[in-house]
């Protein structure tokens, strides 16, 4: 018997060996951005590496002979900017990658070129990050989910001991100030469950699995994305395969996951994806108080009718059921609080695109139509009791619809590189609520919503960049309006100027910056909030505004390896202001539900201000890492005292060192170690909470904000794990990964909670009020994940 063991594994074993030996090509065309027209003659190359080949005549190339693995491929020409590809995937076919080259006003020989992956852009030289495939394919901790990818680079905070939370502050700004690009098309939010009024969920909708990179902005916003504060992320999504048809199925850390990529035809390709998540299983298996469950899909259709003419059309959508497991311990009272305030949530939401761009020689023309749809419905009764209406506390059904147009053009004119501009959107925001609330006395809120609005804008920016390519600069501005109101229809009033500078120094030490003004709408739950079916915000709310600047250097220690530090400062002026808790509705929206649905006025200012340093170690064979700290302080102005106070997101230190090595034999391992300060909390007001009008209208405790952020918790951390191991057999890829979020199981303590014993008394006003105690809420558990993947 053991020697029939033997003899299978050196059977197999030899037969992986073979079928591992397995080469394949990377092959494409390389074409000029302006006219489209193919290249030839040009040096393409792996990067970082001897092996590399020149373009046809026409402008197609191969490399061939190439193992599994991730690459990047280098294209330099004489009369064309140094290319450097994002990180791509070969797998068990031969890879199709076509580049796009800009011009050059300098011949290679005349300057030093350092073929580096890190992205510089004339508009953004500062605070913008391209995050590739291996960042987040192999990210610990993150399970390919890119909100959670993106917490390892500098100014990026989380919901403190927060696992099941997506919830984003970047640079000391709220969830709600972040806007998302899908190849160019605006989509309303990334995560399933999401917070109306805000950009938080538990779990991510794009599958990883579809990305080809992400450009990561916390500032100096390009003037085409507008309505953003904290950030912006652009997606860029793989094009299908021109040659062939390819299957990949995944088990993941929540979801099954089904895609395939092929070609319609010779000039259109395909990618599509579904997810099925099974939450509800491992949620109930942690007896969670609640179970989510979802469905998404997404594709993306590409026609090239010719050199000139593109067509995209794509897609996103998904379905969402969170029910309440009223299985949960009934002795652990920490879950019991939860299962008695969440709601009930069902959401769906879709957004469809179309992208055509024109080639013309120097002028590059772009059009993006698309709609945009959300349904929100929340459902709640005291005590999960559905037996009589008096029970219901809430039921709010609510649906967003943003329909999109947007035109720009980019000239290219010798040094200079001019974009300009419109934008025409009509937003429908309607919203049915009954809500039992307690504004020192017991009230129901209810009313109809059905709100109109047109939005409109331009803009423009000239870019120069001098002949050595030692010094870049960008001017442009922005004006935005909409009919909401006579504060917000004048476009001049949301007048928005930004400058960014870029200067080689020496060597390969540059200073960079940036300086610009910034506006975004409230969220629709605000506008819309009606009282005695009076629009009660119209005649309160403006734009928000927030002044930025930033400055750092940027130092190339060789080609794969940058430093950089860089100092910010932001200040918020028009921000909502909650009339019912005087803070600023920016500080709240990290719950399930809606954010923003009370009454408000532009009347809170606030800043934000700190220092980045980042290390970021690409490529060099095996090893990939990063290091960043950021320290700084996110604040508001109290209008009773006149003095700033710390917001929500005041962590003041945010530190991450994640990285991953190759090991032979197609292992992969990575550890990422995260550390934030402690967040400030506000205590709760014993006296209010114990009333039992006011704690049947919600279940949960009142704050006393007369004492806002006065506590703090202490330091939260977290270590991750996570290990690859690929095989690669004849035409199929078999892939497993173990990923340990909190592999050291650290608890942390969050606020300890007040809540009702649920026995009642009479005080000696003659007031019933509930017997309440705290309770301890720690936070912080091992998450096992085992990934599986097949592609074929």
């Amino acid at each position: 018997m053991w020697r029939q063991c033997v003899l299978w594994l050196c059977l197999w074993c030899a037969t992986s060996w073979a079928w591992c030996a397995q080469t394949y090509s990377v092959k494409g065309r390389v074409f000029s951005r302006a006219t489209g027209e193919g290249v030839p003659f040009v040096s393409v190359g792996i990067w970082n590496t001897s092996r590399g080949t020149t373009t046809d005549s026409v402008g197609n190339y191969r490399i061939g002979n190439l193992q599994p693995g991730m690459y990047r491929v280098q294209v330099s020409s004489v009369g064309y900017k140094t290319y450097v590809s994002p990180e791509f995937h070969i797998t068990t076919y031969d890879y199709t990658l076509d580049i796009g080259l800009d011009e050059s006003q300098v011949a290679l020989g005349e300057v030093s070129v350092v073929a580096a992956p890190f992205r510089r852009s004339v508009e953004s030289p500062i605070a913008m990050r391209v995050i590739g495939v291996q960042e987040i394919e192999k990210s610990p901790g993150a399970n390919r989910d890119i909100s959670k990818v993106v917490n390892a680079f500098p100014g990026v905070a989380t919901v403190a001991g927060g696992g099941y939370r997506n919830d984003l502050m970047i640079r000391g700004g709220g969830p709600a100030e972040n806007k998302f690009y899908l190849d160019g098309v605006e989509i309303p939010n990334i995560n399933h469950f999401s917070t109306q009024g805000a950009s938080g969920g538990p779990v991510g909708i794009i599958d990883a699995d579809l990305i080809r990179e992400v450009d990561f902005y916390t500032g100096a916003f390009p003037v085409s994305r507008g309505n953003a504060l904290s950030s912006v992320f652009d997606f860029k999504l793989l094009d299908g395969t021109p040659d062939r048809y390819t299957f990949k199925g995944t088990v993941g850390a929540s979801e099954l996951a089904l895609g395939s990529k092929g070609h319609i035809g010779s000039r259109t390709t395909y990618v599509v994806s579904v997810r099925q998540s099974y939450l509800q299983l491992l949620f109930s298996l942690l007896d969670m108080p609640f179970l989510p469950q979802y469905t998404d899909a997404q594709f993306k259709i590409k026609t090239r009718f010719s050199q000139a003419h593109e067509l995209t059309i794509l897609g996103l959508g998904a379905i969402d059921d969170m029910k309440l497991n009223t299985e949960t311990d009934p002795a652990d009272e920490s879950k019991q609080y939860l299962l008695n305030y969440l709601p009930t949530i069902k959401q769906n939401t879709y957004t469809l695109g179309a992208v055509y761009k024109h080639y013309g020689g120097n002028h590059i023309q772009t059009v993006v139509l698309s709609r945009s749809y959300m349904d929100n419905g929340n459902v709640k009764y005291r005590d999960n009791d559905e037996s009589t209406d008096e029970n219901l506390t809430l039921r709010l059904k609510s649906s967003e619809v943003e329909n999109h147009l947007r035109l720009e053009n980019r000239s290219s004119l010798g040094l200079f590189q001019v974009t300009a501009g419109l934008n025409a959107d009509y937003a429908v925001y309607t919203n049915r609520t009954f809500q039992r609330v307690f504004a020192d006395v017991p009230r129901v809120i209810r009313y109809d919503t059905d709100l109109g609005l047109f939005k409109w804008g331009a803009f423009a920016t000239v870019g120069y960049k001098s002949a050595d390519e030692r010094l870049s600069a960008s001017l442009g501005f922005r004006l935005d309006a909409c009919d909401y109101s006579w504060l917000t229809d004048n476009p001049f009033d949301q007048f928005s100027p930004r400058l960014s500078f870029s200067y080689n120094i020496a060597g390969n030490f540059y200073v960079n910056g940036s300086l610009g003004r910034y506006y975004q709408l409230p969220a629709y739950t605000t506008l819309g909030f009606q009282e005695n079916e009076v629009l009660v915000n119209r005649s309160r709310l403006r734009y928000i505004r927030s002044d930025q600047a930033a400055l750092g250097v940027e130092y190339y220690l060789n080609r794969w390896a940058r430093l950089t530090v860089e100092g910010f400062y932001k200040s918020y002026t028009h921000s909502p202001l909650s009339l019912s808790d005087s803070i600023p509705l920016a500080c709240k929206g990290t719950d399930y539900g809606v954010s923003g649905n009370e009454a408000a006025a532009s009347t809170a200012h606030g800043r934000a201000y700190g220092v980045e340093v980042m290390l970021r170690w690409l490529g060099m064979g095996r090893f990939t890492a990063l290091a960043s700290y950021t320290w700084y302080r996110s604040q508001f102005l109290n209008p009773a005292t006149g003095r700033y106070l710390p917001s929500a997101w005041d962590y003041r230190h945010l530190f991450t060192l994640s990285g991953t090595y190759k090991l032979p034999k197609n292992w992969d391992i990575g550890m990422k170690v995260r550390l934030m300060g402690g967040a400030p909390y506000t205590p709760y007001d014993e006296y209010v909470s114990s009333l039992v009008p006011a704690w049947n209208a919600t279940a949960r405790p009142y704050y006393d904000y007369s004492r806002y952020n006065s506590g703090r918790l202490k330091t939260f951390y977290e270590i991750d794990l996570r290990v690859d191991k690929s095989f690669y057999f004849k035409g199929v890829m078999l892939g497993f990964y173990i990923d340990l979020q909190n592999v050291l199981n650290f608890k942390y303590d969050n606020q300890p909670l007040l809540i009702s014993t649920g026995e009642t008394y009479v005080d000696e006003a003659g007031t019933e009020r509930y017997r309440m105690k705290y309770i301890a809420q720690q936070s912080g558990v091992i998450l096992p994940t085992l990934g599986i993947t097949v592609e074929f």
